[in-house]
């Protein structure tokens, strides 16, 4: 998968971060979501490499980038720190400035990035997500039974550490086969990639601190945007699953409308997994809104 593609393992921080890239022209990084690694993207970033410098990195904790030590307030795992991943991958590879697609995790990175760097991001795709914060503070029982892994993987550890490592690939397709378009939507390599990565030891720990970091820090962290009245000034263009529990549970271009200055978007005919079920009209998206 994804053969055109090199492969480069840049380091920040202590933090070996994998990445692979391919195409010329402007700086385009995409950031795949949970559970998964870039390779989520093996339907579209080829295409996208004809007329982009298209950047594919796995976030720390999980594909083949580091997984290091977290500590009391999940810092290592806040997506301040995950977006400073990001700056320096696409720095690695000549961007300062440049647009971002990201599904899922790599949205709220996405997000953080785009709040924090205004200056490095150019334009932002974001896939069927609404804020964070937005999310947490208006749960309701429909959300919380759709998305249990969310309240399963914050609690303290080690407890949802021990049971994802009892069967790590059994943890990985029921998150996933259980959406709309069931585990049919994945490609057998895709899949076996997803797999493959989830059984590397210290996943389960990462993948954890990831969401402990995102019911803790990253809501301290958007709740100071909200209090500073900031928002996002780039160019948002929103995408989210008809089928999928985002758009059903929450109103994602009003949610968005109090965190971003210039956002459009719409519902698309499928479940959350829209790089994977849907990717012909993502490409048809991103070639409209990234001017391909």
């Amino acid at each position: 998968m994804l053969d055109a593609f090199a492969t480069t393992r840049i380091e920040r921080a202590g933090v070996a971060l994998h990445t692979r890239v391919a195409g010329q022209g402007p700086g385009l990084l995409l950031i795949h979501g949970h559970p998964q690694t870039h390779a989520m993207w093996h339907r579209v970033a080829p295409a996208l490499a004809t007329k982009f410098t298209v950047v594919l990195m796995d976030l720390r904790g999980y594909g083949d980038s580091g997984r290091p030590a977290s500590d009391t307030a999940h810092l290592p795992y806040c997506k301040r720190e995950m977006a400073l991943d990001a700056l320096a991958v696409m720095a690695h590879h000549g961007f300062t400035r440049f647009q971002v697609l990201a599904h899922d995790r790599g949205a709220r990175v996405a997000h953080r990035l785009a709040a924090d760097h205004p200056q490095a991001v150019e334009r932002l795709m974001l896939l069927d997500i609404a804020p964070t914060l937005a999310m947490y503070e208006r749960t309701g029982e429909a959300f919380a039974r759709a998305y249990w892994h969310w309240f399963f993987l914050i609690q303290p550890q080690p407890l949802p550490e021990m049971l994802i490592d009892a069967g790590p690939t059994t943890y990985v397709r029921s998150v996933m086969g259980k959406r709309h378009a069931g585990l049919a939507a994945f490609a057998p390599q895709a899949l076996a990639e997803y797999e493959r990565c989830a059984l590397i030891p210290g996943t389960s720990h990462s993948i954890c601190e990831d969401y402990r970091a995102s019911a803790s820090i990253d809501l301290d962290h958007d709740r100071a945007d909200v209090a500073q009245g900031l928002k996002l000034a780039q160019p948002l263009r929103l995408l989210w699953g008809e089928h999928g529990v985002v758009g059903q549970c929450f109103d994602v271009t009003a949610l968005w409308h109090e965190r971003a200055t210039a956002m459009t978007g719409r519902a698309v005919p499928c479940g959350h997994y829209i790089a994977e079920e849907a990717p012909d009209i993502l490409l048809d998206e991103a070639r409209q809104f990234f001017h391909l």
